[in-house]
């Protein structure tokens, strides 16, 4: 794995503010770190990164652990922290050359020019970043985080500040680098983590409440299976409950049925071989998940 976590604490005065967490992050995946406020998200993040030491336990980066070899786990770590630090007097392009002059890169032109272009920010490469607006900072500093061509990608709040097309733009980059690199994203935009993430963390209070895929938690907290139909042709709740595993049917409209079944049972294939028998045509078909929204609300509340 690229990031390993094994019983993270961090104490502050009389404060835990990590209490005991354990989670991996895998490569080619974008993994949600959640949380409310105060449950230990940045605290976390700041320790994978090196910028806190930790209290108690293990974090490795890349197989090098970030307490005894700091330096080597930090070269694999890219980092875009909330409070997106910028030398704001700095024209972009100079600033960009003045962080892979740091990082010691070679070819840095067109490593700027490629992240450029890949961020977003060719109009804007020759003007002051105080000049900028809070969404164009935020690309500067994801185009310093990608700068030295990171495995790790470790994102907090990364489209605040954006406008939708923005958001739209920077969510589809994040999938794109989660294809070749591990990353962790920290957001309260959660749907936002329905549309990039692979996996979820959730923290509450500085303890793990969930580490699971997206899938495995919609499923473990619905309970029971919806299915949602819209039918032309003639039907009526009787006929409905006589499709196999079926224990409940709600009528939306004239055309429009759910289906509610145990949720072990996915009930989809019998509705379809339902609608065939019965000459029915169906114009919809889905099955209704928990938000992740739900999901957390249930977990943190």
């Amino acid at each position: 794995m690229s990031v390993s976590v094994q019983h993270l604490v961090k104490i502050y005065g009389a404060q835990r503010a990590v209490n005991d967490i354990s989670f991996e992050a895998h490569k080619g995946e974008v993994l949600g770190f959640l949380g409310p406020n105060g449950a230990g998200k940045s605290t976390t993040m700041k320790v994978i990164t090196g910028y806190l030491p930790q209290s108690e336990g293990i974090v490795k980066v890349c197989d090098f652990d970030v307490a005894s070899a700091p330096m080597e786990a930090r070269k694999r770590v890219g980092y875009l922290p909330e409070h997106n630090p910028l030398y704001r007097e700095m024209y972009v392009v100079e600033y960009l050359r003045f962080m892979g002059r740091i990082h010691e890169l070679s070819d840095l032109d067109a490593r700027i020019r490629e992240l450029i272009d890949r961020t977003g920010l060719q109009s804007h490469r020759s003007k002051r970043i105080r000049e900028l607006s809070k969404g164009y900072r935020q690309r500067v500093g994801l185009a310093q985080a990608l700068l030295h061509n990171p495995q790790v990608l470790i994102l907090d709040e990364p489209t605040s500040g954006l406008d939708p097309n923005q958001i739209v733009e920077i969510r589809q980059l994040i999938r794109d680098l989660g294809r070749e690199k591990t990353v962790i994203l920290s957001t309260h935009i959660l749907g936002e983590v329905e549309a990039v993430c692979d996996r979820a963390v959730i923290i509450n209070k500085g303890k793990l409440v969930a580490n699971a895929s997206i899938a495995e938690l919609q499923q473990q907290f619905s309970g029971q299976n919806i299915i949602t139909i819209e039918v032309l042709g003639k039907t009526d709740e009787q006929a409905l409950r006589s499709i196999q595993h079926v224990t409940q049917v709600r009528k939306l409209s004239e055309q429009r049925w759910q289906l509610v079944s145990p949720a072990q049972y996915d009930i989809r294939a019998e509705v379809f071989a339902f609608a065939v028998s019965n000459r029915l045509t169906l114009l919809e078909l889905h099955k209704e998940l928990f938000s992740v929204e739900d999901i957390f609300h249930q977990l943190t509340r």
